[in-house]
């Protein structure tokens, strides 16, 4: 009976998205927050898009701001990129987005 409890506490907290879709879309997309829309974190999808295009409008109009802006949308494409690949990124839900096998949710879902 404990095991059945257990098995339903895991799913009640995890996220139904693939987490090899999230990883690799975040990998590949991840300036353009393409991860964050396929995950339904839409505002910060739509922050995302706008860094990227914001970055690239200075780039290629002289701006060096332009490569600051870039830069930080970079590091956070990162950060989110592991924090996916660890099992500890939550999608729009606050359901975990959790990798094969993984037994420990630290969930955000508040019930």
């Amino acid at each position: 009976m404990s095991m059945e409890k257990d098995i339903l506490d895991y799913k009640q907290y995890v996220s139904n998205k693939k987490y090899g879709t999230a990883v690799c879309i975040s990998g590949i997309f991840g300036i353009f927050g393409i991860h964050h829309f396929y995950l339904e974190r839409y505002a910060m999808g739509l922050l995302d898009l706008g860094l990227s295009i914001s970055a690239f409008y200075l780039i290629f109009n002289d701006n060096p701001y332009g490569y600051l802006i870039l830069g930080i949308d970079f590091l956070h494409t990162v950060y989110v990129t592991y924090k996916l690949l660890v099992g500890e990124y939550a999608d729009g839900n606050g359901y975990i987005v959790a990798y094969p096998g993984q037994k420990n949710i630290n969930h955000s879902k508040k019930l």
